[in-house]
C-alpha cells in the first residue's frame, strides 16, 4: 500500500514540475493544492490523500481560499 502512496506522490511531483508551470495560478490556497496534497500524503499517508481531497473540493471561484496549512 505504500507503494501506492509513493506513486501518486511521483505523479503529484510530475503534474507540480512539468504542467502546473504551463498554467496560469489559480489556487486561492496557500500551499497549493498539489502542495498541500504532497505534504500531507507525506505525513498522514491514506489520512492525507482524504485530507488532499477535500482540500481540492474546497478550491472553486466561491471559496474565499487563504492560508491552509497540514493539520
Amino acid at each position: 500500500m505504500k507503494n501506492v502512496l509513493k506513486l501518486i506522490t511521483l505523479l503529484i511531483r510530475g503534474y507540480q514540475r512539468f504542467i502546473s508551470p504551463l498554467l496560469p495560478r489559480s489556487c486561492r490556497f496557500y500551499p497549493s493544492c498539489s502542495e498541500y496534497a504532497r505534504l500531507a500524503i507525506a505525513k498522514h499517508g491514506w489520512r492525507g490523500l482524504w485530507l488532499a481531497m477535500k482540500r481540492i473540493g474546497r478550491c472553486h471561484p466561491w471559496h474565499p481560499g487563504g492560508i491552509d496549512p497540514v493539520p
